[in-house]
C-alpha cells in the first residue's frame, strides 16, 4: 500500500506504540482486500461491549490503555450489553456487569465518545454525502453508506479501534466507486403500514441477497419512507443479509433513477416482493402457543417517536402479570422521552425502558432462563433473526399487536398464523 509521508511516520513510532501497531494491523486488513492507499476518515464508531468483544477484545483494550493510546479521531461507541441502573432488575450476571463497568473506563481513557447508541446517525453524528467513516455495526453501517451517501465497510471491533487510532482506514470496498454500484433489482408491491413490515421487507430481500458484496435496488416503493422504517429496513437486510448498502429508487442519494442506481449496467437478477411475500415472511415466525411471555422493542434502539407511540398504545393499560415488556433506547432519547412524559407512561403502564443497550447483547439467553421465558415477541424483524440463534422463540408481529400481547398476554387470535 502507498503510505502518505504522515502515515510513513505512524508507522515509523512517531506518534507512539499503539498507533504504529494499529497502521501496521490496517495494511495487513488492505492488502487482504488489494486497497492501494488509505482514506482520511472523519468518524469511527466502534462495537465495544462484552458480550462482543469477551475476555480477548477487554484484553487489547486494556493493552491500549497501558501503552497510553488515545484515540486520534472522534470515536463513537455503539450500545452496550449492560444498563448499569437496570442490571440487578433484569437479572444479570454480577460478573459480566463488573467487567463491562471496568471496560467502560478503559474506554474513556482512550478517550471514547460513549454515547452507547446503534442509532447515532439519528441523535449523535449525521454524516455528510461523500465522507469516510469507519464504522461497525450492521445498522449504522448500512444507513450511512444508503441514507446518508457517506462511505464505510463494516469495521469490527479492532477495525474500528485501529481506524479511531490512525485517523485512515483502508481504501477498498464501500469506500471505492465500483462497489457502490446496484446488482439486484427488487420491485417492491406490497403495502407497509408498520416498522414491523418494513423489517420483513429487508428480510426478504437479504434472505435473496446473502452477499456483503451486492447492493440491492429497490424500485416502486409506494411512499417516501420515514427516518424510523428506513432504520429497520437497514437493520433487517443488513441482519438477514449481510448487506453493507442499498438503494431506493427517488429516495436515496446516489439512486434519483435506476440508471444512476446501477451505473449504467444491467442488474443480475430481477425480483418481485408482493403482498403474498410479506405475508410468508411472517409465517416464518408462527407462535408457538398463545401466551407471550415477554414483549421486546428493541434492535435498533428506539426513537422519541417510538416511544412516543409506544406510550399512546400503553395510555390506560397495563402489561400483564404474566409478559414481561422490554424497551430499549439511548440516553439522549430518553432523556428527551422522559421529558416529554413518555418513559413515565410506559413505566407505569408497568414496562421497563432500558438505556444504552440492545437487548440481543444482554446475554438474553441467561436472562430468559432467570424469567423463565422461552417466547419473545418483537416488531423488529432483525431481533426476530438473532434471537432464534440463543435457542428462543421468536415471533415477528405489527407494533400494535405486541402491545396488545403485552397488556393481554396473549397473542391477538387475528394475529395468529399457526
Amino acid at each position: 500500500m502507498r503510505l502518505t509521508d504522515r502515515e510513513a511516520r505512524i508507522l515509523a513510532g512517531e506518534a507512539g506504540e499503539a498507533p504504529s501497531l494499529a497502521l501496521q494491523q490496517q495494511i495487513a486488513v488492505g492488502e487482504f482486500f488489494d486497497a492501494e492507499h488509505f482514506v482520511p476518515i472523519t468518524n469511527a464508531h466502534m462495537m465495544g461491549d462484552m458480550e462482543v468483544m469477551g475476555d480477548a477484545g477487554f484484553a487489547f483494550v486494556e493493552s491500549l490503555v497501558k501503552h497510553g493510546a488515545a484515540f486520534a479521531v472522534p470515536v463513537t461507541t455503539n450500545a452496550r450489553c449492560v444498563d448499569f441502573e437496570h442490571a440487578a432488575a433484569v437479572r444479570q450476571d454480577p460478573a459480566l456487569v463488573a467487567r463491562e463497568a471496568a471496560l467502560v473506563a478503559h474506554l474513556k481513557k482512550l478517550g471514547a465518545l460513549q454515547v452507547d447508541t446503534c442509532i447515532n446517525y439519528q441523535t449523535v453524528y449525521q454524516p455528510r454525502f461523500g465522507e469516510h467513516l469507519a464504522w461497525g455495526d450492521t445498522g449504522t453501517v448500512i444507513w450511512a453508506n444508503s441514507v446518508t451517501g457517506a462511505r464505510t465497510n463494516y469495521e469490527a471491533g479492532p477495525a474500528a479501534v485501529a481506524a479511531g487510532l490512525t485517523g485512515v482506514t483502508p481504501a477498498y470496498g464501500y469506500h471505492l466507486d465500483a462497489q457502490r454500484a446496484g446488482t439486484l433489482r427488487f420491485e417492491v408491491r406490497c403495502a407497509l403500514n408498520d416498522y414491523a413490515d418494513w423489517g420483513a421487507l429487508g428480510g426478504i430481500i437479504g434472505r435473496r441477497t446473502l452477499d456483503y458484496w451486492k447492493v440491492p435496488v429497490l424500485a416502486g416503493v409506494r411512499h417516501a419512507p420515514a427516518g424510523d422504517e428506513l432504520k429497520h429496513f437497514g437493520a433487517a437486510l443488513a441482519s438477514y443479509g449481510s448487506c453493507a448498502m442499498y438503494h431506493m429508487i427517488g429516495v436515496t442519494p446516489e439512486a434519483r433513477d435506476e440508471a444512476e442506481a446501477f451505473r449504467g449496467a444491467a442488474p443480475e437478477a430481477a425480483h418481485v416482493v408482493d403482498d403474498a411475500a410479506l405475508a410468508a415472511f411472517y409465517r416464518t415466525y408462527p407462535e408457538d402457543r398463545p401466551e407471550i411471555d415477554v414483549v421486546v422493542f428493541s434492535g435498533p434502539q428506539l426513537s422519541v417517536l417510538e416511544l412516543r407511540r409506544i406510550a399512546a398504545l400503553l395510555d390506560g393499560r397495563r402489561v400483564h402479570a404474566n409478559t414481561a415488556l422490554l424497551v430499549t433506547t439511548n440516553f439522549a432519547n430518553r432523556e428527551m422521552a422522559a421529558r416529554l412524559g413518555y418513559v413515565k407512561a410506559i413505566e407505569d403502564a408497568g414496562g421497563r425502558v432500558l438505556s444504552g443497550v440492545c437487548w440481543y447483547i444482554m446475554e438474553p439467553a441467561k436472562m430468559a432462563a432467570a424469567f423463565g421465558w422461552k417466547n419473545v415477541l418483537t416488531n423488529s424483524a432483525k431481533i426476530a433473526n438473532i434471537i432464534g440463534g440463543y435457542r428462543l422463540h421468536p415471533i415477528l408481529r405489527t407494533t400494535d399487536v405486541c402491545v396488545e400481547a403485552a397488556v393481554s398476554g396473549r397473542l391477538p387470535a387475528r394475529a395468529c398464523l399457526a
